[in-house]
């Protein structure tokens, strides 16, 4: 653990906030700026930001790294997953108008779901290449 109290204080007060900053972007990229590799960046730097104020001992408890690469994979299935899936539903891969009723609704739902894949793994091997880096043997 850092014994910087400055770093301690600022760290907690800020990681939550982080954390659902992500969320936004996350749910948000669809209608603006934003989206899956910005939420997984912004998402991964707050767990990174724990580490460092509660030690990476701390961070690994709270996502086993174990359980990263496993994310990682899934994120990309679903990513290419939602494009299978509008392949045997009889249109192009990723055109998501096949997804809904209505090709609009459709178009929305796709990207969500292509997002989220972005998100989860951008997030997973971001934080792998951080565990991997910190506890590597001198």
């Amino acid at each position: 653990m850092n014994d910087d109290i400055v770093l301690t204080v600022i760290g907690k007060l800020l990681i939550p906030f982080i954390l659902l900053f992500a969320l936004y972007v996350q749910f948000h990229g669809d209608f603006g700026p934003g989206g899956g590799f910005q939420a997984g960046v912004l998402f991964a730097a707050g767990i990174i930001l724990y580490a460092l104020t509660n030690g990476t001992a701390a961070a690994m408890r709270l996502i086993p790294p174990g359980l990263l690469a496993p994310l990682a994979a899934l994120g990309v299935l679903l990513y290419g997953g939602v494009g299978v899936a509008t392949m045997l539903l009889g249109r192009h891969f990723l055109n998501y108008s096949v997804l809904a009723q209505d090709a609009v609704h459709g178009q929305h739902y796709g990207i969500l779901l292509i997002e989220l894949g972005v998100g989860i793994t951008v997030a997973a091997v971001m934080l792998l290449i951080f565990f991997a880096f910190t506890s590597r043997e001198d």
